[in-house]
């Protein structure tokens, strides 16, 4: 007789008020399952894009000070603290995302974490008391945040000579227009997502 195809699940949309789940990979925390509420659109960044993301940052997180917009489930920046980073800023603004966030890092039993609940736009706006190492954006598609985001870091001094900015954008999309030392290291495309790493060339330097 032949034989049955096995039965497949959908793929079922997050709910409103339901959970999801990420798993860091890589790291003091390696293996450890967190859960976030669905809410906000969060899409965390897939586990094989971090583990290409990270073997690129590999030699300059550890000590290193962090700051990830649109935070989300905070994947980003609790694998950058699992693989040595000193300090890590989370910035969302949905109130849920950030508890949770918070509860997390208690769960993780560090103090390396600060989590602010702010519209990006507004926190990007106030001068930096200290530019970030690394930078992680992976704004909400189609929405034109790169476009007003990107000279808001730069002006109001976010980043600096040397410092490393993590960008996801959608693949049909061109390249954003980033500022003119800010060079690109790195990028590669999965599915309908594109992520980049720029590094930040002394002032006056472009390539």
């Amino acid at each position: 007789m032949p034989r049955k195809a096995p039965r497949t699940r959908p793929a079922r949309a997050p709910r409103a008020g339901g959970q999801g789940e990420v798993r860091i990979i890589g790291g003091d925390w390696r293996s450890r399952v967190l859960r976030f509420p669905d809410e906000g659109g969060v899409r965390p960044t897939p586990a094989r894009t971090r583990e290409t993301l990270f073997n690129w940052l590999q030699f300059h997180l550890p000590g290193s000070r962090c700051l990830d917009l649109f935070s989300g489930s905070g994947i980003l920046g609790l694998e950058a603290l699992s693989r040595g980073a000193d300090r890590v800023t989370f910035v969302d603004h949905t109130p849920a995302l950030a508890r949770t966030l918070r509860d997390n890092l208690r769960l993780l039993k560090t103090d390396r974490g600060e989590v602010v609940c702010e519209d990006v736009a507004a926190f990007l706006q106030r001068p930096a008391n200290t530019p970030a190492d690394i930078l992680f954006m992976d704004a909400p598609f189609r929405q034109g945040w790169l476009e007003s985001l990107l000279p808001l870091i730069a002006d109001n001094g976010w980043v600096t000579t040397g410092s490393r900015i993590y960008l996801e954008y959608e693949s049909d999309r061109p390249a954003p227009a980033v500022p003119g030392n800010w060079h690109l290291h790195r990028n590669k495309s999965a599915g309908q997502v594109t992520y980049a790493l720029y590094q930040v060339l002394a002032a006056g330097r472009s390539e």
